[in-house]
Parts: C-alpha cells; structure tokens; sequence
C-alpha cells in the first residue's frame, strides 16, 4: 500500500519539474528597446489640425442615401491647405468617389512599396445623445488637454497623424528609398468598397506592398488582466462578418384563439437555442500568439499558467471567456440583433423574422456558421439564409516572425519603451481586409493609447484622444516610415 502514495509524490514530482523546466524556457520575445532619434513636433498646432478635420461631419450611412458629399469634399479641400508640402509633392487621385490614393515614389524600384491605410469616414452619433458629449461631437474642440468628437480616434486621428508624419519628413528633406503610398477609403464604416476599389486598382498596376499597416491595435493600459505595462496589440489577422436572417410563417389569427406556440414563440425558442449552444472556443490562431509573446513577460505564476497551456488551457480560455471582449477572442460570437413580429397586441403575426450577427473567428467561415445554426435550430419551420449585405470571411493570418512584424515592434518600443508589443486578433473589421490579395504581411496597429473605459467612447459618446498621445502617434508614422522606407 505504501507504494501507491510514493508513485503519486514521483509522479507530482515529475508534474512540478516539467511545469517549472517550461516555464523557464519560456523567453521573451520582445525586442530591446531603442532610443528614439529625436523628432521635433509642434503637437499644439498638429491637434488644432486634427480638430478642424473632426468639424466634418463625413459620416457614412448604409447606401448613398443620407451621406453628405458636401462634408468629404470639404475635408479634402481642408487637408490640402493643412498639408501642403505633401499635396504639392506626392501623386494624389481620387478613387470611385472620394477615396483617396497617395503615392510618394521611392529613390529604388526594386524594393516593394509600403501602404498606410486609414479612413475618412465615422459612424453617426445616436440621436438623442448629443447632450452627453461634453464638448459637441462636430465642434473640432480641444479641452482639459484631449482634442473631442467624433473621429478623434476612429479614424481621422490616424489619417492625419499620417499626414503629419509624411509632411514633416518632407520638410525635413527625407527622401524614401522604398515607394510610400498612402489609402484613405471614404467608406471603411459601411463596409469600405473604396477600399476594394483601391486595392483593385493597385493590383491592377502590380502594386504588392512590403507590408501594410492600418488601425485595428492600440497601446492598451489596464485593460488586459495581469499585464502590469502597456501592451501594443498589433493586429494579424481579423474576423469575418455574418449576418443570418430567420424567418417563420405560420396562421395568423386572433390572440384570444392563440395555437400552441406562435411565430413569435417559435423564433423566440430558436434564438434561445442558439444562445445557448455557440460555437466552440478555443485558444488557437492569433489568440494563442498573443499568449505566447504576452506569457513571458508576466509574473511568475502567471508565466507558469501561459506556458504550461497543456495543462492550464482550460482554466486560461474560461477567464478570458468571463468578459466579452475575451470571449470574442476564443469563438465565433453569436449576437441576436433584430427581432421582428406582429403589428397590433391582440393580432397573431403570421410571420416573424430575426437578424442575428456572427463575428467568424479565423478557422471558421460562413459555411460553418450557417451548418451550426441549422443544426442548433432543429427546426424545420424557420427559414434560416445569409442576410443580403455585408459579408466576409476572416482574413488571412500574417506572420508574427517576419522582418515587417519585427520592424514594426522596434517602432513602437522606439515610441513606448516600455510597451509590451504583442500579435492581436482584431474582432471587428478594418479596411486592411480588402488588401489580402496584394501582401502576406498586414498589419493593424496604432499609437493611440486606450485605458479602462476608452473602449466604449469608440463609436459611443465622448470620443477623445489626448493632446499628448497624439503627438506619440504622429511620431510613430514619421519612425515607421524613416525605418521602413528610409
């Protein structure tokens, strides 16, 4: 008997030591941080500038239907006379309407170019809101050390700091080795057809990018458990879009006769049945990168848990899985969004239709999401069929080890020496998906830092980016590109 409780402590033994012998092993991946070259910024003055595009209001609507062309050509007349050295010196076209192509050509044709994406474009403010912001969503202000509204972040303060970044190198007499083109779609919120145009047109001239960087990331503080620093998540890949429509018929009637079950209850038992069997999480693709370059550079214990996943994944993907934001990371997200039915309260409806969005994580595709909700519905009386509109599979995954990525996270750590840079998995969607044809290597990522309660201000109320911060991502593009191109 004796001999069981001394095969256990052997073979604890052999546990603890191989937990302890991985978690040694598990080195960093972070680059040594470098000083960065000095770089002289009028930050006041570029804000002022990044506040005077955020007065226009160039917000897209699904259709043509309610956009105002007035305010996108307004912005561009505005972006010429902020910049003028980059609109005298740089090749500039407008693509399908208002998107815009920029193209400043390198000093050798033998290097592959490099592409800057951002967007024009920003979502509606909701109505009856408007009263919440603290400064006005459209009055380009700057107050208590932020510049406000909409766009501020997603997207115009990107768009200009790259404008920024490109006119100052042009002052400064820099000359790009590699060409350097710029893509501002004007639609990226809608589902960004500029953007398929322009790289359309791109690839028609054999354009094939080094690299591409576009938003998507962010230098996020606070807001990634246990991570201690900053953390740069640089996007390498994104998920896919889909919506399903479900539609029941049945008699209609009065509601003093009801059936056993009526169309409302019908649909209302299937979306149920699909909240509660989603599709599978999992730590997998660019979630278990970000793991694996966020793991060593954690406490002890925490680096014990990320590098022994063997034995701790299930614990790991069930904390993730606690918040929404990790869960989006670990499955194809099943959102119910629209429920239809019924015009009066003593009227049975014959039909009864429901919308419901899923966010694909990359492995799944849109075949896979519409066999799942078949077989989770059982139910051969719902009509269940993509939703016209919108629709994508995830993007390719880019590499984490090849010199563009690596390039890009000394950039940053020359910005934000301290900052943990890892690979991300961008839940939503960005333009950089629509350019998966011309490069391998597509990257979303920008300087602006993002802390407990700053996600929500994206697309919501009180959107902001610091004075100081943004003077950070200007100087992130102007390194970026001196690094890349130079």
């Amino acid at each position: 008997m004796r001999k069981v409780p001394f095969a256990v402590a052997i073979v604890v033994l052999l546990v603890a030591l191989v937990l302890v012998a991985k978690t040694l092993a598990y080195g960093s991946k972070q680059l040594p941080a470098e000083a960065a070259p000095s770089v002289s910024i009028d930050t006041a003055a570029a804000a002022a500038r990044l506040a005077g595009a955020v007065a226009f209001r160039t917000i897209s609507f699904q259709g043509t239907a309610g956009v105002d062309t007035t305010q996108f050509q307004g912005l561009h007349t505005y972006l010429q006379q902020s910049f003028p050295t980059v609109h005298a010196r740089l090749g500039r076209e407008r693509v399908a309407g208002f998107n815009l192509l920029y193209r400043w050509p390198g000093s050798d044709t033998a290097l592959q170019p490099v592409l800057l994406l951002a967007h024009q474009d920003v979502v509606p403010v909701e109505s009856g809101t408007e009263g919440r912001w603290t400064e006005p969503p459209f009055a380009g202000r700057i107050s208590a050390g932020y510049v406000w509204g909409r766009g501020a972040v997603d997207d115009k303060g990107n768009l200009v700091a790259i404008l920024e970044a490109v006119e100052t190198l042009l002052q400064q007499g820099f000359q790009p080795r590699r060409t350097v083109y710029l893509a501002f779609g004007a639609d990226e919120e809608v589902g960004g057809a500029g953007a398929r145009q322009i790289a359309a047109l791109l690839g028609s001239r054999n354009v094939h990018p080094e690299f591409l960087m576009d938003e998507g990331g962010a230098i996020a503080q606070g807001v990634v458990p246990g991570a201690r620093t900053p953390l740069a998540l640089v996007g390498i890949a994104e998920k896919g879009y889909m919506s399903v429509e479900l539609t029941v018929h049945v008699p209609g009637g009065h509601s003093s006769m009801p059936p056993p079950e009526t169309a409302v209850g019908i649909l209302s038992a299937a979306i149920n049945r699909l909240q509660r069997q989603q599709l599978r999480a999992a730590i997998r693709g660019p979630t278990a990168q970000m793991l694996d370059y966020l793991g060593p550079e954690l406490p002890f214990f925490g680096r014990l848990a990320l590098a022994n996943r063997w034995l701790f994944g299930g614990l790991i993907a069930r904390r993730l899985a606690a918040t929404p934001q990790g869960n989006a990371m670990l499955r194809t997200t099943t959102a119910p969004t629209i429920f239809q039915g019924g015009v009066k309260d003593n009227v049975l409806p014959s039909t009864a239709r429901a919308v419901v969005n899923f966010r694909i994580l990359p492995g799944d595709s849109s075949a896979t999401v519409l066999r799942h909700v078949r077989r989770a519905i059982a139910d051969a009386r719902i009509e269940v069929r993509p939703l016209e509109g919108p629709l994508s599979e995830p993007s390719p995954i880019s590499d984490a080890n090849s010199p563009s990525f690596r390039l890009l996270q000394r950039t940053i750590r020359e910005i934000v020496p301290d900052a943990v840079v890892v690979p991300w998995l961008v839940v939503g969607g960005t333009d950089a998906r629509h350019y998966a044809a011309l490069t391998r290597d597509s990257y979303r990522f920008s300087a602006a830092r993002i802390g407990p309660g700053d996600l929500e201000r994206i697309h919501g109320t009180n959107e902001r980016v610091a004075v100081a911060n943004y003077g950070e991502m200007i100087r992130f593009y102007l390194l970026l590109i001196r690094n890349s191109a130079g």
